[in-house]
């Protein structure tokens, strides 16, 4: 019996397939049928649908502390993920491979650091606070992320 059989595993089997050198025609062609997702989009697309979330949080409540609320809570996700934005996309991330790891690495730290601090500080800055609406925005807006996905767009 084949060897590849007897092993059972899609990963064994997928060892013994040949190695293609992609030519450049080939590559342009892989990169144009699956198009990357620039993160300014998504950033963008977080803050639209934070002020809908905040926008909605205030018709339904008639409050404008819920919605204040609501817009810090995206705001929370917003402005960490343009400053990761700014980094990744940023001249000096582009220079090798490692410094484009190392710099996505840090800015994922900075970015966690400042998401971190404006939720500690939402007491203090929004009065009062609406936890639930800050959560419910939050969690709203990072899920932008899998929708971004799903949108790509085409070229």
């Amino acid at each position: 019996m084949n060897d590849r059989f007897e092993r059972g595993s899609d990963a064994d089997a997928a060892e013994d397939l040949p190695f293609k050198r992609l030519t450049r025609d080939e590559a342009q062609a892989l990169r144009d049928k699956q198009p990357t997702v620039s993160p300014w989009w998504v950033v963008a697309a977080q803050a639209a649908v934070g002020a809908g979330v905040a926008g909605l949080a205030w018709l339904v409540t008639g409050r404008s502390e819920v919605a204040w609320s609501a817009l810090y809570g995206a705001a929370t996700v917003v402005v960490p993920g343009a400053l990761l934005a700014r980094g990744i996309t940023s001249r000096l991330s582009r220079m090798s491979l490692g410094v484009s790891a190392v710099s996505f690495m840090l800015w994922e730290m900075v970015k966690i650091g400042v998401s971190v601090t404006m939720l500690m500080l939402a007491p203090k800055i929004v009065q009062p606070l609406s936890w639930p609406a800050l959560l419910v925005a939050l969690v709203v807006c990072l899920k932008m992320y899998w929708v971004a996905l799903l949108w790509r767009r085409q070229r």
